[in-house]
């Protein structure tokens, strides 16, 4: 039978089964729950496809790494001068979204390519970066 990809979609190889990108879970970060409400998401378990909550295997998710600001551009103006300190860096929010397929190529995460194109296996060039 004829195979569309060499890989057939997955990043699996010699393994067996792989298992699902699992759903939020929430733990409570050194408190009880008499003392305090607070919760954080656990990014290692991380949600299902974000999209449509589809269970999909974690080898054949796309995978996007998202690094931006907590709060936006006015907004930490604004913060910058009513801070007592002149120098603090407020912190950035780290996620690590899975989509499945269908998701992906709906939001053009990604697009579908043609038959030569898809042996192409070398990544796509980042942009940006550090500088």
């Amino acid at each position: 039978m004829t195979v569309k990809r060499r890989n057939h979609g997955r990043n699996k190889k010699g393994r067996g089964h792989v298992k699902r990108v699992r759903q939020w879970q929430v733990e409570r970060v050194g408190y009880t729950a008499q003392q305090c409400d607070i919760v954080v998401d656990i990014q290692e378990s991380c949600p299902r496809c974000v999209s449509t909550g589809k269970a999909i295997p974690k080898d054949k998710a796309i995978k996007r790494f998202i690094v931006r600001n907590i709060v936006d551009a006015s907004s930490l103006r604004d913060i910058k001068e009513a801070s007592a300190y002149e120098a603090y860096q407020l912190p950035k929010l780290y996620l690590k979204m899975y989509y499945c397929v269908e998701a992906a190529v709906h939001q053009r995460i990604v697009r579908g390519r043609s038959r030569e194109n898809r042996k192409i296996r070398t990544p796509p060039p980042r942009f940006g970066g550090r500088k």
